[in-house]
């Protein structure tokens, strides 16, 4: 039997020739990952097991995303304590706040060429699967399991099953990653995909923009998949060029293909023609609806960004909607790009100006209000459009305030009309 795009991967950090769903491997690691939140508790166990030094200095990569900048003084010293750990082991990859580079994680790492197609990356954070839109294994895990691979550079993992999705034909206007992963998450539910891998492939992938396979892959989480993973193809590759020209150059990569007699668990087709603008309704990602079906909700607030919908395409997209448009009254619209990069572009490019005079607040960039933290947190029965990626209760604010998720159009809509809108209301 043959193995999946996944399967090879994970056989190759193993020093394996072949591998079967359901194999416990012990695998090396390329990247790994952590953020303000989850680095802290893997210091503490890191020094706690008599670990020296991390496996490799480049390699270890942290970034301070979800309570920066810091919003009080706890979330001050869980950086404090990922900022003088990156010092004291002379990492390469510490983002601080205001660096070039800097950003959302899950933005800030693919743009910033640290994945390839081939790696294998673990991240104490669940959206990790983020980097399997390059052709890569990327999954997420707890703190403990960074701590360990912060000082070995390998981890374990079970071999996990696959589900094939198969994308055919072309997404209608304005229709966009998140409402293909939305839907797919409504057919199969949260747990649909529960430890396996979700491999997509078909003629539709080509229609799909670097930045919406990003997406699709950051919420594979979302319906329980291990990973989420794409093949590699003339899009990937000239987006791999742009982001490390050098290791492109020295083709410090491997495309791993699917065999034709992988075997999968389950075969989902999808026909992006028949995709419609899609929104997740309170409060589960998997509650999904056609937008169309509910404009009469009134909404209070609109969140535009995350490291689901914050990259450049996303604010691109967002202004051009914007343009000569006005916040309704009563509504507050956030817009966050997802990098000090997208940010750049946005001023360059008089994006920002557009949200300016829309009626906008402009945030640095920070996952903020997605999970809570901060930038926009909702009172008891307030109602938000978000472009983010996880809609439970509680999870931006108050637990009688309600998440409704969508992708930019209809998150733009939305904060135009005062209620759930697509692009033609406007």
């Amino acid at each position: 039997m043959g193995m999946t795009m996944t399967q090879k991967i994970l056989a190759a950090h193993a020093g394996l020739t072949e591998v079967k769903a359901g194999d416990l491997i012990e695998a090396k690691l390329d990247k790994v990952l952590g953020n303000d939140v989850t680095t802290p508790p893997a210091i503490k166990v890191f020094e706690n097991m008599g670990a020296k030094d991390v496996f490799d200095r480049e390699r270890v990569i942290m970034v301070p995303d979800h309570f920066t900048p810091n919003k009080d003084i706890k979330s001050a010293e869980l950086t404090k304590c990922m900022r003088c750990f990156a010092r004291e082991h002379n990492t390469s990859n510490y983002f601080e706040l205001g660096q070039k580079g800097m950003g959302i994680e899950h933005v800030i790492i693919p743009d910033n060429g640290l994945i390839f197609p081939g790696d294998a990356i673990i991240g104490a954070d669940s959206h990790t699967c983020t980097y399997g839109a390059l052709g890569a294994f990327s999954t997420g895990v707890g703190s403990t399991d960074l701590a360990c691979a912060m000082a070995s550079g390998s981890t374990w993992f079970k071999v996990p099953e696959a589900i094939k999705v198969v994308l055919i034909g072309k997404p209608s206007l304005y229709v966009t990653g998140k409402d293909i992963i939305l839907h797919l998450i409504g057919l199969i539910g949260v747990d649909g995909a529960l430890y396996k891998s979700l491999e997509f492939t078909g003629d539709g992938v080509r229609e799909l923009s670097m930045d919406q396979r990003l997406t699709i892959s950051n919420m594979a989480i979302e319906c329980g998949g291990k990973n989420g993973i794409f093949p590699v193809d003339e899009v990937t590759l000239e987006y791999i060029a742009k982001t490390d020209p050098d290791r492109f150059a020295r083709k410090e990569f491997t495309v791993y293909e699917a065999d034709a007699d992988a075997e999968y668990s389950e075969v989902i087709n999808i026909d992006l023609s028949e995709v419609p603008l899609t929104v997740a309704l309170p409060h589960l990602p998997s509650n999904t609806r056609p937008a169309s079906e509910v404009k009469d909700m009134k909404i209070d607030q609109v969140v535009i960004g995350s490291c689901t919908n914050g990259r450049e395409e996303d604010i691109r997209t967002a202004a051009e909607l914007f343009a000569g448009k006005k916040v309704a009254d009563g509504v507050r619209c956030i817009v966050i790009p997802g990098s000090q990069r997208v940010y750049r572009k946005a001023l360059d490019e008089g994006w920002l100006a557009i949200f300016d005079d829309a009626g906008c607040v402009i945030s640095t960039p920070t996952c903020g209000p997605c999970l809570g933290g901060h930038m926009g947190i909702l009172a008891e029965g307030e109602r938000c459009v978000s472009t983010t990626n996880r809609n439970f209760v509680g999870r931006m604010g108050h637990v009688k305030s309600e998440v409704i998720l969508s992708g930019v159009p209809v998150a733009v809509a939305s904060a135009v009309k005062g209620f759930v809108a697509t692009p033609d209301d406007m």
